[in-house]
């Protein structure tokens, strides 16, 4: 096929780029090194003010924290915001580098006694504390969770050493990896694609051999430019970092620091994948059934599992038109949220289009500034497509969640635990696919959407549950030595089948053994999990949301404004669910794709397709 016919399309996001400019004005803008500086002398009158006085002083302490974290978190978001769309820049990695060890070095040299001082106060004080001061008070929440887990400390010294050493460990190793990532590239039709954009067409395209030539060309490419050799070593790294610091401070399994940071224990997350493993699985490969019905093809390839029905509206949806979409649906379920990502895009928080340098994915970052002004940062790789309309949805779900706990919670307790930081970008996407189902009057429209839907669940909950147990496996592994590509591979493949069914029963897996590789998200440990734990965390909301009728809207925003201040439990509790009990999630997932599956398979039914 010729050139033109494949040339790459204009979304009309082309020129959607954030402006950084009232943040600082370029690396060479010198408050860059003077709000550096100032960071640092605040963290050495931190120390001097409040080292060996915290009974006195904790309040305060918490006030002078709080306005070294808002400067801190400034020149982080601007240095993260430029890298994430120039990754191979060296003058950013250098600006990086001086602002993370000189910031470690000073957390280590002048903060590192806090959490010490503050669990070595005894109950009696400490309620006195509370009783007296009400800036400590406020701040309750996020102190009796560090006081709950003090025999995971090390000693003061270790925990200063540990801290010093941190800019120079696994996160370097990961940042390298990025910046590698936003530099391969894949031949597809005599050009050049980017890593989003050859996902984009094993996604998107309608043709089925066009898929699997587009997943050969990543697969065989990662190999090609060293790209899996790269991760593998960067996640034995990783891997093995952890397991050592796990086993210092007595964690009982290598999810159970990150269960820590999510307030959710152990019993529970382990209940999230049971269900998932037994009643989610099946509903996928209840899917994808349906989806090779309607294919023409089974057993499907690989590259299939993500495929538009034939009928599908396939058409490249301009940007405005995708930001109408998700204000009008934001806006049918709540003004205030409308407004929130308005405000966004009128103040140029949103970096659209994918280009040379920038790296692949999408994400958020909110940030409370000094001043007191709440941000939210959009980054994504927009295309056009229907998922692309769907993450937005999602980025700016997290966006109004950051801007709203920001606001409520102040900077050292508004960013939830990452186990339901996902729920309101999922109530987004809900928001928005509700929002498109109500308008469709077609069957073969709306059939199209319940298995864009469906589809999409599986990839949030299935999918996301096989990479937490391929984690699972691989940190038990590295406790026993380093691990080769083979083992990454093996392992992989291992938990592909357990999901999705051995080779040739719904799927061949040609071009999938290594697709670990590009999963970055494995360098931040079980991080993945999260996703699934947002996604039917909402699905629960959604399913008493006619039960609260008015009051539905107030409840959910309040849920928003408590940021990291309050648990799972004590956020489900207004609404009667509660998310210790294994049926909580069994009930998620009848409740949501097992129920589009029934309406997607009736449609298909009338239109005469017979499921396999």
């Amino acid at each position: 096929m010729s050139d033109v016919q494949h040339s790459k399309p204009t979304t009309g996001a082309e020129d959607v780029r954030w402006d950084l400019g009232d943040l600082y004005t370029d690396l060479d803008d010198p408050r860059l090194d003077t709000d550096l500086d100032e960071l640092v002398a605040e963290a050495e009158a931190f120390g001097q003010a409040h080292r060996g006085k915290l009974k006195q002083t904790l309040g305060q302490s918490l006030v002078d924290r709080a306005r070294m974290e808002e400067r801190a978190l400034k020149l982080m978001l601007y240095l993260h915001l430029r890298r994430s769309t120039d990754a191979a820049n060296p003058r950013i990695q250098q600006r990086m580098g001086v602002l993370f060890e000189r910031w470690s070095a000073a957390e280590a040299d002048h903060l590192n006694f806090f959490d010490h001082e503050l669990v070595a106060i005894d109950d009696e004080t400490y309620a006195a504390i509370l009783e007296r001061d009400e800036v400590a008070r406020r701040h309750r929440s996020m102190l009796d969770h560090l006081r709950a887990n003090r025999q995971y400390l090390l000693e003061e010294n270790v925990e200063r050493a540990l801290t010093l050493r941190s800019p120079f460990g696994a996160s370097e190793w990961g940042d390298y990896v990025e910046e590698l990532e936003s530099l391969l590239r894949f031949r597809f039709d005599d050009r050049e694609l980017t890593l989003p954009e050859i996902l984009h067409v094993i996604t998107n395209d309608l043709d089925g051999d066009r898929r699997a030539a587009a997943l050969a060309s990543l697969s065989g490419g990662m190999t090609e430019q060293r790209f899996d050799q790269v991760m593998a070593r960067t996640l034995n790294v990783v891997l093995g970092a952890k397991g050592v610091e796990d086993k210092e401070r007595g964690y009982g399994s290598p999810m159970s620091s990150r269960n820590i940071g999510n307030r959710v224990d152990d019993a529970t997350v382990e209940a999230l994948h049971e269900a998932v493993a037994e009643l989610g699985a099946v509903q996928g490969r209840r899917y994808y059934r349906l989806l090779a019905a309607h294919l023409g093809r089974r057993p499907l390839r690989w590259s299939d599992r993500n495929a538009p029905l034939p009928f599908a509206d396939n058409r490249l949806i301009p940007w405005q038109e995708c930001v109408d979409t998700v204000l009008a649906a934001y806006g049918s379920f709540s003004p205030t949220l409308r407004d929130l990502v308005q405000s966004m895009i009128d103040r140029r928080w949103i970096d659209a289009p994918p280009y040379l340098g920038k790296t692949g994915g999408a994400f958020n970052f909110s940030v409370l500034l000094p001043g007191g002004e709440a941000r939210s940062y959009n980054f994504l790789n927009y295309l056009g497509s229907t998922r692309d309309v769907m993450t937005v949805a999602h980025e700016v779900g997290h966006g109004v969640h950051g801007m709203l706990a920001a606001r409520a919670q102040g900077v050292l307790m508004y960013q939830a635990p990452m186990a339901y930081a996902e729920t309101a970008s999922i109530f987004g996407e809900m928001t928005t696919f509700r929002y498109l189902l109500e308008r469709t009057a077609s069957d073969e429209q709306r059939l199209a959407l319940l298995m864009d839907k469906c589809s999409d669940h599986i990839n949030t909950v299935v999918r996301q549950i096989s990479f937490s147990n391929f984690e699972r496996t691989i940190h038990a592994q590295r406790r026993q030595g380093k691990l080769t590509n083979e083992d990454f591979d093996a392992a992989w493949m291992d938990v592909t089948r357990a999901f999705y069914g051995p080779e040739g029963e719904l799927f061949t897996y040609e071009s999938t053994h290594n697709l670990w590789a590009y999963v970055t998200h494995f360098l931040r440990p079980f991080y993945v999990y999260a996703y699934a734990f947002g996604e039917l965390f909402t699905q629960s909301l959604y399913a008493v949301q006619g039960d609260l009728g008015a009051r539905f809207e107030g409840m959910y925003l309040d849920l928003l404004r408590a940021g990291g201040s309050k648990s799972a439990v004590e956020l489900m509790e207004p609404f009667g669910l509660d998310p210790r009990d294994p049926e909580f999630w069994r009930r998620g997932i009848t409740g949501s794709v097992a129920t589009w599956l029934d309406e997607a398979e009736a449609i298909s039914a009338r239109m005469g397709v017979v499921i396999e």
